[in-house]
C-alpha cells in the first residue's frame, strides 16, 4: 500500500503508549489519522499535535465503537488502515493463598471472561467494523488491496508469566484469529496481521520504574539484545513496515529484543 496523504487510518489506544507511537508513525508518513480511546485529556493531545481526530470509543460497546467509525470517516474518509492497540483485561493466579481465611482461593471466572471481551472479542469488533468499511471502497492498487488491519498481541500469548492466565489467553486468542480473518478477507483486498511486543517502555512500564528501579533493571537486562526495553517508536516503525509492505498478511511477529521469559 502507497503510504500518503490519501489514507486514512484508525489507531485503538492513540493516546498513549504503543498506540500513541502508531499514531505519530502513521501520520508522520502523511497520513490522516483517527484515535480511538477513552481518555479524551490524552486523545485531544496527540489529535492536535498530529493533525488527526479524536474519537471517544469504548471498545467494549458495539455502539461505541460503530459511532468512532462514523466520527473518523466523517472527517478523514474511509480508513485503509486499522491498528488495535487498546485492550481492557485482568490477571491473578489460577489459585493463590488467602492471608485473611488462611486457605486457598480460585480467580473468579469473571476475571477470564473480562479479559476475553475486553482483548479477543474487542480485538474482533474493532477489525470486523473496519473490514466492512474497506469491502465497500474501491481497490487501492493493482494487487486489488483494499486496506490492512494490525492487531496487538503479546509475547505473552506464546510467554505466558505467572498470573497472566487472562492476559497471556486473551492475546492467544488474538494470535489464533489473524490467519483465519486474513483467509475471511483475502477475496476483499484486506490484509490481517499482528504484532506480539515484548517488554516496552510504556507509561505503565516507566511507573514501574519509578517506583521499583531494581525490578525495571532487572526486566531490561533480562532482553537478550538490546538490554533495554523496546521503544514505542520501534512499534510505531513496525506498524508503518506492515501498512507499506503488501506481502505481509496471515503474520503473527514478534518484537521483543528475543526474550523468552522462564516462569518465575
Amino acid at each position: 500500500m502507497k503510504i500518503d496523504n490519501s489514507i486514512s487510518a484508525v489507531v485503538t489506544g492513540g493516546a498513549s503508549g504503543l498506540g500513541r507511537a502508531s499514531a505519530e508513525a502513521l501520520a508522520a508518513a502523511g497520513v490522516k489519522v483517527a484515535i480511538f480511546d477513552m481518555n479524551e485529556e490524552g486523545g485531544e493531545e496527540v489529535a492536535r499535535a498530529i493533525g488527526g481526530v479524536f474519537c471517544k470509543v469504548d471498545i467494549t460497546s458495539e455502539a461505541s465503537v460503530v459511532a468512532g467509525y462514523a466520527k473518523a470517516r466523517e472527517v478523514n474518509g474511509q480508513e485503509r488502515i486499522v491498528v488495535h492497540c487498546a485492550m481492557v483485561t485482568g490477571g491473578g493466579k489460577t489459585i493463590s493463598f488467602d492471608k485473611e481465611t488462611g486457605g486457598y482461593k480460585r480467580n473468579p471466572t469473571e476475571m477470564i471472561a473480562r479479559a476475553a471481551e475486553g482483548i479477543f472479542t474487542a480485538s474482533y469488533r474493532i477489525a470486523s467494523h473496519g473490514a466492512l468499511g474497506m469491502a465497500n471502497a474501491e481497490p487501492l492498487n493493482e494487487d486489488g488491496e483494499r486496506g490492512c488491519i494490525i492487531m496487538t498481541s503479546s509475547a505473552a500469548s506464546q510467554d505466558g508469566q505467572v498470573g497472566q492466565v487472562a492476559y497471556g489467553g486473551g492475546k492467544g486468542a488474538v494470535n489464533s484469529m489473524v490467519l483465519p480473518l486474513a483467509r475471511d478477507l483475502m477475496d476483499l483486498g484486506i490484509r490481517v496481521n499482528a504484532i506480539l511486543p515484548g517488554i516496552f517502555a510504556t507509561p505503565p512500564m516507566l511507573a514501574v520504574k519509578d517506583k521499583a528501579p531494581a525490578i525495571f533493571d532487572g526486566l531490561s537486562a533480562s532482553v537478550p539484545f538490546p538490554k533495554r526495553l523496546g521503544k514505542p517508536e520501534e512499534f510505531g516503525s513496525l506498524v508503518l513496515e506492515l501498512s507499506r509492505n503488501t506481502y505481509f498478511n496471515g503474520q503473527c511477529v514478534r518484537l521483543d529484543g528475543a526474550i523468552r521469559m522462564p516462569p518465575k
